[in-house]
């Protein structure tokens, strides 16, 4: 049974009792928070494992809450999975530039959210192999080990997926890969997602990556492939 400690934050009853209970059932532990301030209190005290983030919260809203956790050294490597109506595009593509790693959108299946959360605590958890060659190409440099990303020697500071994503077309140059082959090999086929979450993803990653955005290049009707 799991073991990790999830810090959830809604402010409906209701649906903070729905994640509670399905998360609890899975062998987590869960701690629960109504309001941003509070998340904020629990999150920088408790240090939880992983956060499940309702964007329209009271007072301090989901969106400052990622911004000050991911610039607190105790809590900027906890991962964050936002919950959001599915009409909220700029604050989904703002939220995954400012740290979150991953998106559900309202209203949305227990099974949905319990599937996601495992896949991002199990990337979390992933150690990579020693002989997890550096990848370097054009005037980058991609380093599996240290989850690091230097473009003309500076870091570039990425979420999980946006990583993942990076480095597995990365890896493949002038390769086309669809969208559900991007998500199988970045979160696993366990992982329940829409072609439009790719997208934003990709969004998220070229605007991070600044000129070099323009590597990955979108084929119409296909995919996206890294530039040769």
């Amino acid at each position: 049974m799991a073991k990790e400690k999830i810090l959830v934050v809604d402010d409906e009853e209701d649906i903070l009792e729905l994640i509670r209970f399905n998360l609890v059932r899975e062998g987590y532990k869960v701690l629960c928070a109504p309001s941003g301030e509070e998340a904020l209190s629990i999150g920088q005290s408790e240090n939880p494992d992983l956060v499940v983030l309702d964007l329209m919260l009271p007072g301090i809203d989901g969106l400052e809450v990622t911004r000050v956790l991911k610039n607190d050294s105790r809590t900027m490597d906890i991962p964050i999975v936002m919950l959001t109506a599915k009409g909220e595009e700029a604050d989904i593509v703002t939220g995954l530039e400012l740290g979150a790693d991953d998106y559900i959108t309202k209203p949305f299946s227990p099974r949905v959210l319990v599937a996601r959360v495992r896949a991002v605590l199990r990337r979390q958890s992933k150690e990579y192999k020693e002989d997890t060659p550096v990848l370097r190409i054009h005037d980058m440099v991609i380093h599996p080990g240290r989850h690091e990303v230097l473009i003309n020697g500076k870091p570039v500071q990425l979420t999980l997926t946006e990583f993942g994503i990076l480095e597995y077309l990365a890896r493949r140059p002038g390769w086309v890969f669809t969208r559900n082959q991007i998500v199988d090999a970045v979160k696993g086929e366990d992982y329940y997602v829409t072609d439009r979450s790719v997208d934003v993803q990709i969004v998220g990653l070229r605007k991070k990556l600044g000129a070099a955005g323009t590597y990955i290049e979108t084929v119409r009707g296909v995919g996206y492939r890294f530039k040769e």
